[in-house]
């Protein structure tokens, strides 16, 4: 069956980095866009970024961008976010989503597969 499993988070300090990881699997992840959302305690769930199937093409949100960087390994069936110069607003349950398109999304409803998410917690 089709599973999304991050993996990498944890607790940092402000200014830290981490690297989650998404590996997919009951799927041919080269024929997906791929996504990351978070969702922070009494929010609602945002989009972090996304990568084309090719990994040629990325898109990130504003309060993310210049800090975080979107990747993935077909071969590995796995999907990256690295994510540098941490900050406390970035703790958050984040969440890798797979949409079987071409074309990159940022709309939450447009994915067709969801991880359980991963644990980032920022301290300052």
């Amino acid at each position: 069956q089709v599973q999304l499993v991050e993996s990498g988070g944890g607790l940092v300090q402000a200014g830290g980095s981490l690297r989650l990881s998404c590996v997919a699997s009951g799927f041919t992840l080269s024929y997906y866009v791929m996504g990351w959302f978070r969702q922070a305690p009494g929010k609602e769930r945002e989009f972090v970024a996304a990568v084309s199937r090719s990994g040629g093409s990325t898109s990130s949100s504003d309060p993310v961008k210049g800090r975080f960087t979107i990747s993935r390994d077909n071969v590995k069936n796995t999907v990256y976010l690295q994510m540098n110069s941490l900050k406390p607003e970035d703790t958050a349950v984040y969440y890798c989503a797979a949409r079987r398109a071409i074309v990159i999304t940022d709309v939450e409803a447009q994915y067709d597969y969801w991880g359980q998410g991963t644990q980032v917690t920022v301290s300052s």
